[in-house]
């Protein structure tokens, strides 16, 4: 009976999976920026590592000059082999705005995202949990409820995204990205 209660109690007691912990360069080199430069905007943004902080910091400015109004960043495609789990939960510094965080169950450049918005407190540090039953199927800002729920167990991209005509200079600075 002890065995039995000791094994139980050892399966609650996972530690988070990590996705991104920016400890090192490799980490780094799977992020990939996308402006809105590919619609013909003007948006820039950029990725650099912290290396003192092990944090990757992304920054950069938002135009909605010639119908551009989007800055992204997302992982090159890779199989994650992460299975079956029921949140994601990041630790970012922002800026006050308001960003997104997507996953891709496909290694397609262009096509569905699950999305799902989250707020930041300028210049404090928040953890943010983000159920993945709650993300919704997007493309090109529009939602498909259609494709249904994300299987996080095909995920092959995840990324953050700023739009919703948020004009003007962008930070956030990323710690991790972690599953449960």
């Amino acid at each position: 009976m002890k065995i039995l209660i000791l094994i139980f109690t050892t399966m609650l007691i996972t530690p988070n999976s990590s996705l991104f912990e920016f400890k090192n360069e490799k980490e780094m080199s799977l992020w990939r920026k996308v402006n809105d430069g590919v619609m013909g905007g003007l948006s820039e943004g950029n990725i650099q590592w912290d290396k003192s902080a092990n944090t990757m910091i992304w920054s950069g400015h938002v135009s909605l000059e010639n119908n551009g109004g989007f800055a992204s960043i997302r992982t090159i495609p890779q199989n994650y082999n992460a299975g079956v789990f029921e949140k994601v939960i990041i630790r970012v510094k922002g800026d006050g705005k308001i960003y997104k965080f997507r996953m891709r169950p496909s290694g397609n450049f262009d096509g569905i995202a699950y999305s799902m918005d989250f707020n930041t407190v300028k210049n404090e540090w928040t953890e943010i949990s983000l159920l993945s039953k709650e993300f919704q199927p997007t493309f090109r800002g529009r939602i498909y409820p259609e494709y249904g729920t994300i299987k996080t167990e095909d995920l092959q991209q995840v990324g953050f995204l700023i739009a919703g005509k948020q004009e003007g200079n962008f930070r956030l600075e990323i710690d991790w990205i972690r599953y449960e």
